[in-house]
């Protein structure tokens, strides 16, 4: 198990947005969350990644107690994610972009970046070099020195992506990963994410295409008016009523 998630709630004012959530994802394991519109499974996933604290409850990674840490710290502990915005930078380059990914894997000290001595000069290149293979491996060598901006749109999610993973994490987050996409780009997204939990990375992710959904998740937890009202492999999310009355309605 990587990640532990014991009775989770956020409140804002007088709205519980995520209201006693609980579940766990195993190492190199998908696990989809899934829910109708406003079941808080976004607010869920930032009180997860350290973008606000929980109200209450416990976030356990790889041993670790991580609740209420800020972001940069999570995302040290080893969490990538990436968002249903575009956080590119548009007017910088694909393998630029990239780099920015590895800020927190420097070693050399701040100044020594800032006046360009040898030591900092060697580890940009290394990280220049692991951007690059990075790319390759992600399907976007071809654009490695293209301007972010003129990417299509489905490359410009692969490389929200890939600057998740420049972070070296052991579990990605991935916020609805192929909204937006045509057909060929959304298959395109799903043999990626495979290849990704097929390098021993855990994903947990927020996706409306149910079809996207069942093909990929090993499991899937349903939220709906903030709680939890299932969890199960997808044969069995998709029979259950409860999940079904929440998506279409009672007749």
């Amino acid at each position: 198990m990587i990640l532990q998630v014991e009775e989770l709630s956020k409140q804002f004012g007088g709205v519980m947005a995520v209201d006693g959530v609980s579940f766990h994802v195993d190492k190199s394991e998908i696990l989809g969350i899934i829910g109708p519109n406003g079941a808080g499974k976004t607010t869920a996933i930032n009180a997860i990644s350290g973008f606000f604290p929980p109200s209450r409850g416990r976030v356990v990674f790889d041993g670790r107690d991580i609740t209420g840490l800020r972001a940069d710290q999570i995302s040290k502990a080893g969490i990538g994610r990436n968002f249903q915005a575009s956080v590119l930078f548009m007017p910088l380059a694909v393998i630029e972009n990239v780099l920015i990914g590895y800020h927190k894997c420097y070693r050399t000290s701040a100044w020594k970046r800032l006046f360009r001595l040898p030591a900092a000069l060697k580890e940009e290149e290394t990280f220049r070099q692991e951007s690059a293979e990075l790319l390759d491996r992600m399907g976007l060598g071809r654009f490695t020195y293209e301007l972010a901006s003129n990417l299509p749109y489905g490359h410009q999610r692969i490389l929200s992506i890939c600057m998740a993973l420049a972070s070296d994490p052991k579990l990605l987050i991935l916020d609805e990963p192929v909204t937006g996409m045509n057909e060929s780009e959304t298959q395109t997204m799903l043999q990626l994410i495979r290849r990704i939990r097929d390098d021993g990375i855990a994903i947990v992710m927020i996706e409306h295409n149910m079809d996207v959904v069942m093909n990929l998740c090993d499991r899937i937890v349903v939220l709906n008016y903030g709680r939890k009202i299932a969890e199960g492999h997808p044969k069995e999310i998709r029979a259950n009523e409860e999940v079904i009355e929440a998506y279409l309605g009672k007749e």
